[in-house]
């Protein structure tokens, strides 16, 4: 397949704007995948479903989603990123069209699976993209600031849904969501730039040599430093994952808050402190990287860290007011982490493999995650929602340690002039 490249890193301009409108791709990629957990106290009275069920119902999606993430990965890495990422775009938002239609769990579970089907083209695509126009300098601010999306999408996603169904049925947000989604792919058709792969490190008279799948493999599932990052992650997304799926009926269960209230609460006091910890984080990964290896896994450790307790607090307390703290003390402390999921990967793996290895570790990563919704099911029949959601902070603590290990790593191998 003939791709046409833009060699266009010297212009500060087009690596930023390519960030902006990335942005608004991966808006879209997570108010569709949200707007469905604000619905779920609508959608089971309607369709008399379990809470089991229920958390099927948002798995699938993630399943899905992680058994295709080898091969987006390894796809990313031969064709086109910008026509991987609009064709998905278009793919899952017509699918988010079509859950209004749905009429039956079975049809449903459909839905939400062909939607991680389409979604995840996306994200390895985007950071292979990402990493083209940005090297290890700007690489931290660039990859967060395009995470912002994920909390603003969120937001949108699990705010407007709970607004729009409280008034006027759950269908309706999934069309509206949809054919936003399909009108912004075809409007980027004519502004995303795909540039050439390694510009932003390589010297002009360097190319890429591409390398046989089970080699590239061999590279990157042969690091250890690679395999405890996914691992770490593994544990991040599915505490994450708990949020995302059930905070919404905790808050419309434990807190007697309406549809709508539940759905903003959840979403908006997390989600934009994230979005300030993401940014923050981005910042101060930069930073500590020029000055030391592992400076991006050391701001990683630091959130993951202190927002062990604000996980705790979220489901202990009875209080309201002490409940929106912890919710955006753990906000801001999870993106400090956020911002350097890739970027942090993409340290240690060779610039060829990163489509390859971005996959993986997000098919990982979301395989792991994906088993949250219907584990906390399971666990709030015998304990309680509360005790399950304060449980995750256990995750944390352990995660954070073994980041710090894997920062120390890095630090000596840079001081050894090499990183293995």
């Amino acid at each position: 397949m003939a791709v046409t490249v833009s060699r266009s890193i010297a212009n500060p301009r087009t690596k930023w704007i390519t960030i902006g409108l990335l942005w608004f791709v991966f808006l879209f990629n997570y108010a569709d995948r949200q707007a469905i957990f604000s619905l779920f106290p609508l959608i089971k009275t309607e369709m008399q479903l379990t809470d089991v069920q229920l958390g099927i119902l948002g798995s699938c999606f993630m399943w899905m989603y992680a058994l295709c993430g080898p091969f987006t990965g390894w796809i990313t890495d031969r064709l086109s990123r910008k026509w991987l990422i609009l064709g998905s775009l278009i793919f899952w938002s017509a699918v988010t069209a079509a859950t209004a239609i749905a009429h039956s769990y079975t049809e449903m579970v459909w839905c939400r699976a062909l939607g991680g089907l389409g979604e995840a083209f996306y994200f390895p695509a985007a950071m292979a993209m990402i990493s083209d126009y940005h090297g290890p300098a700007t690489r931290s601010r660039a990859m967060s600031f395009h995470q912002t999306a994920v909390y603003a999408g969120s937001i949108m996603g699990g705010s407007v849904s709970a607004l729009v169904g409280q008034y006027s049925g759950w269908r309706s947000s999934f069309v509206a969501f949809g054919g936003c989604g399909i009108v912004l792919g075809l409007v980027l058709m004519f502004f995303l730039k795909e540039p050439e792969r390694g510009q932003s490190e390589l010297q002009d008279s360097q190319r890429l040599s591409k390398k046989k799948t089970s080699t590239a493999l061999k590279e990157i599932l042969g690091n250890r430093i690679v395999l405890a990052l996914i691992a770490v992650f593994i544990g991040a997304n599915f505490v994450a994952v708990v949020f995302l799926t059930w905070l919404p009926t905790f808050l419309y269960q434990k807190f007697h808050m309406s549809l709508s209230m539940a759905g903003l609460n959840a979403s908006l006091y997390l989600q934009a402190a994230s979005l300030l910890g993401v940014l923050c984080g981005g910042y101060l990964a930069d930073r500590f990287s020029r000055r030391q290896g592992g400076g991006r896994q050391l701001a990683q450790f630091i959130g993951l860290l202190l927002g062990a307790p604000f996980l705790f607090l979220t489901g202990w307390t009875l209080s309201i007011p002490v409940l929106v703290l912890a919710m955006i003390g753990f906000g801001y402390f999870k993106g400090l982490y956020d911002a350097n999921i890739i970027a942090g990967l993409y340290d240690v793996v060779a610039i060829e493999n990163r489509g390859t290895a971005a996959g993986i570790a997000n098919s990982l990563g979301w395989l792991g995650g994906g088993l949250a919704p219907v584990i906390i099911a399971l666990g709030a029949a015998k304990f309680g929602m509360s005790a399950c959601i304060s449980a995750t902070a256990a995750i944390y603590v352990v995660i954070a340690i073994a980041t710090l290990l894997v920062s120390r790593q890095l630090k000596r191998s840079r001081s050894l002039g090499a990183v293995n």
